[in-house]
């Protein structure tokens, strides 16, 4: 990304003759399967996560902002896919450019710190049980979901001042392709694979492997239990490293090549076209989320059988109306 001011490294892409077309086929195909994929399951997952919510459980909080995030971000992919098959021609005006470059680098930071959250979610209830009752509360869950929303929304207020969303002000109209190197830039790129991608890598690893370890020790638990919440680790550990592992090392060797301005042009065609299909990789996590999440979960599984019984016989919404029901009078069964 180039920003409006830093300083220029010798290695830009102003003048450079990058491969534009490899990357088109590929990115088209897997946008549409994403857009294909993520918006139904998206969709059911926010009503599904809002029943979850309604009855007070704390992991519908990060689960339900999760999917929300998603749905904001699959919006968005219309756009790329017209962008692209226009041969990396943004015709919708700088605005619009913008706004769609600022959502998707949103999504992708709220998303990996909400994965984050869940499973140190997951990590508390299941290895600090009794401790969980005070630690894990709905405000609690609300409070953090906003902060994280509010700091990756402000980090990423640059977006707007970038020359690469000016797509008025240059021949060719370019959106937010790979430009000038400018020191800001490397630093806001290091900062990103640091702080936005490998931070949260060692907290998903620390947080499934204890619960793993836990749920090994544990005599109450069955054999099929203990399958599937080690196959829901492993899961979630390697479609992250799948989605986003690869943009942001070429993102870290962007930021690496800074320092090497010998590398030039030949530096960025050449990982040019792994860039772009690195950043359709990581979509890949928004059609994701709701099965590794949602569809693992017993009590989602439920709320599905009943609500295809109830569209069904066209009851769904007494079915959402007596679940609720049910669970106030539970809480205020529990308070008395």
């Amino acid at each position: 990304m180039a920003m409006t001011n830093g300083t220029t490294s010798p290695n830009s892409t102003d003048n450079c003759m990058l491969p534009y077309e490899n990357d088109r086929l590929p990115l088209l195909v897997v946008y549409s399967i994403v857009f294909i994929v993520g918006l139904p399951a998206n969709m059911v997952t926010v009503y599904l996560t809002f029943l979850q919510v309604c009855r007070k459980n704390v992991l519908g909080i990060y689960l339900l902002s999760l999917s929300v995030c998603d749905l904001m971000y699959l919006g968005t992919l219309p756009l790329w896919t017209i962008y692209i098959s226009w041969n990396h021609t943004w015709e919708l005006g700088s605005l619009a450019c913008k706004v769609t470059g600022y959502i998707f680098f949103n999504n992708m930071y709220i998303s990996i710190f909400l994965l984050c959250c869940v499973s140190v979610d997951r990590y508390v209830a299941v290895v600090y049980p009794m401790e969980s009752r005070v630690l894990r509360k709905m405000k609690r869950a609300v409070i953090v979901t906003a902060v994280i929303v509010a700091v990756v929304a402000l980090g990423h207020m640059p977006v707007f001042t970038m020359t690469e969303g000016d797509t008025e002000a240059r021949q060719e109209k370019r959106c937010f392709e790979p430009g000038q190197n400018t020191l800001t830039v490397t630093g806001f790129n290091y900062a990103r694979f640091v702080i936005g991608f490998f931070i949260p890598l060692c907290i998903l690893l620390v947080t499934n492997h204890a619960v793993l370890i836990k749920v090994e020790e544990s005599e109450g638990l069955r054999s099929e239990q203990k399958i599937k919440v080690r196959y829901l680790a492993v899961a979630v550990i390697l479609f992250f490293l799948v989605c986003f592992t690869p943009y942001h090392v070429i993102l870290l060797l962007r930021a690496i090549s800074y320092h090497f301005p010998s590398w030039g042009c030949e530096f960025d065609s050449t990982v040019y076209t792994p860039y772009t299909i690195s950043l359709g990789l990581s979509t890949i996590n928004s059609a994701m989320n709701p099965v590794l999440y949602v569809l693992a979960s017993d009590n989602v599984r439920k709320d599905i059988r009943r609500s295809l019984t109830s569209l069904l016989s066209g009851s769904l919404f007494r079915t959402h109306l007596s679940d609720r029901n049910h669970s106030l009078r539970n809480s205020s069964g529990a308070r008395s």
